[in-house]
């Protein structure tokens, strides 16, 4: 019998509360990110393409039909299924946990979209998941990290907002610590009663971090960028973290 616990991020992203309250964010940023991503990377037609958590595969989708070669993973079942209906010759999906190994020296380029990254309880296992990213490349190919710039989240200050979707009301909070981000998602139907009780948290990985957790995957920091339209970064005013890598 397995009495493994589960990882709130398992159960969370799978959750159909979570694609409830998630689906509209904007898909138009989103897009004009990757069309900035590729104008900067420039690859060939046919590149094989990773997208490392690739939720319901709307972005892996949009890589294939440039002619890009893509195989979206992500460890929530639902989405995997729901990504399904887009596959092709050039686009696959599968149930995976980032954790383990995926296709040795077989992608151009690893993507890790949108902070889908920072979640585990470990370093060892950040870790994992990189090497991971890291073994999953071509000895030229390059890893792409698009975290958030966790130093304009202040220690100890936090926020309340209520969002009223369809027939559920969800109360959010949103505080942060020296070693994490939380946020606590309560969800309760049209009788006010409550019906789940979620924290979601991402590690503070900061530059530095990113560049000792790296050292210790087998990877090679090359370039660092502050936003979705590749800017520089700037650690007091950057909204992202965006890392390019590749394997040493």
């Amino acid at each position: 019998m397995n009495n493994k616990e589960v990882d709130w991020f398992e159960s969370w992203f799978d959750s159909p509360y979570y694609h409830l309250l998630y689906q509209h964010r904007d898909e138009t940023e989103a897009l004009n990110f990757i069309n900035t991503l590729i104008d900067k990377l420039n690859p060939t037609k046919g590149s094989t393409m990773l997208d490392l958590a690739c939720g319901k595969g709307r972005h892996s989708k949009a890589l294939a039909d440039k002619g890009f070669d893509v195989t979206g993973v992500d460890l929530s079942e639902n989405s995997i299924s729901s990504a399904k209906q887009f596959e092709t010759d050039t686009l696959q999906f599968y149930t995976h946990d980032m954790r383990n190994p995926l296709r040795t020296n077989y992608f151009d380029y690893t993507f890790n979209f949108f902070t889908s990254f920072g979640y585990f309880n470990t370093e060892r296992e950040h870790v994992n998941a990189l090497k991971s990213m890291s073994s999953s490349l071509k000895k030229t190919g390059t890893l792409v990290i698009d975290f958030l710039n966790t130093s304009l989240a202040e220690l100890n200050n936090s926020s309340e907002e209520v969002k009223n979707i369809e027939d559920f009301e969800f109360h959010i909070t949103k505080k942060s610590t020296e070693k994490h981000i939380f946020k606590t998602i309560k969800v309760f139907n049209a009788e006010k009663k409550m019906l789940i009780n979620f924290e979601e948290r991402v590690a503070r990985f900061n530059l530095e971090d990113f560049k000792s957790l790296f050292n210790k995957s087998g990877l090679i920091l090359l370039d660092v960028y502050g936003d979705h339209s590749l800017n520089s970064f700037d650690v007091l005013t950057s909204p992202r973290l965006i890392l390019f890598a590749k394997k040493k």
